[in-house]
């Protein structure tokens, strides 16, 4: 009974492979191994992209933050401006105030040493003009010297 059975078997196989059907059927499930391939293949691309897409994730998110942090830094120091505004009139007002005082001083200072170099000039000219008054009573002494020593 044993050999019947595997006689039926062989005769079956030989008749689907004699009408094609074992041939079908092979082929069939090749094409379905190679479609399973193919969307392997492109699901093993996909998960290569994967990477790349966090990173370009995380690194628009870190851009976004870094705007939101530029956006809230400008914010800031434009309302450390309003603050200081204040304070920054008030000091160049007293930086003015202090600028004309050394100003005033250096006009003082100014008239002063005019006033002096004036002073000194009129001490010159007074002193000169007691030299002149000086000197011909010199020169009649040098000159009774000098014959002096010319003739002697």
């Amino acid at each position: 009974m044993k050999k019947l059975i595997d006689f039926g078997r062989k005769t079956l196989f030989y008749i689907r492979v004699l009408s094609g059907y074992e041939e079908r059927q092979i082929r069939s499930h090749r094409l379905h191994l190679q479609k399973r391939l193919q969307e392997a293949e492109v699901r093993k691309q996909a998960l290569r992209g994967i990477p790349e897409k966090i990173i370009l994730t995380e690194v628009r998110h870190m851009v976004e933050e870094m705007q939101k942090f530029k956006k809230k830094f400008e914010e800031m120091e434009v309302a450390i401006e309003e603050h200081l505004k204040p304070l920054d009139m008030e000091a160049q007002m007293i930086m003015k105030e202090q600028l004309e005082g050394e100003e005033r001083n250096m006009k003082e200072m100014v008239k002063v040493m005019q006033s002096q170099a004036i002073m000194r000039q009129a001490e010159e000219e007074r002193f000169a003009v007691l030299q002149q008054k000086v000197e011909p009573k010199d020169d009649s002494s040098e000159n009774e010297t000098k014959s002096t020593n010319s003739s002697g």
